[in-house]
C-alpha cells in the first residue's frame, strides 16, 4: 500500500509513559515512526478484510451452486 504524501495534523494519543520515552530514545522522529507502523497495520488490516469478503463470496457462490444443482434441503421436509 502507498500512502501519498498527504497534509499533517497533530492527534492526541493515550500510550503508555515509560513505552514513548524509551522509543524516544531510539529514535528522533517518533511520529515518523509511528505512522510507519500505522501505515503497516492499515494495509494489513484492510488485506485480511478483503481476504474475508472475498472467501465469504466464494462461500456464498459455492452454496448457491449447490443450491441450483440439488435444490434446497428445506425442500423435502417442507410441509407448505
Amino acid at each position: 500500500m502507498v500512502v501519498m504524501s498527504t497534509a499533517k495534523r497533530p492527534v492526541n494519543l493515550s500510550l503508555n509513559e515509560e513505552l514513548v520515552a524509551r522509543a524516544r530514545s531510539l529514535t528522533d522522529n517518533l511520529s515518523g515512526v509511528v505512522e510507519s507502523l500505522l501505515t503497516e497495520y492499515v494495509a494489513h488490516e484492510t488485506a485480511k478484510r478483503e481476504a474475508q469478503d472475498q472467501a465469504f463470496k466464494q462461500t456464498i457462490s459455492s452454496w448457491n451452486s449447490f443450491s441450483e444443482k440439488h435444490g434446497s434441503f428445506a425442500d423435502e421436509h417442507s410441509t407448505l
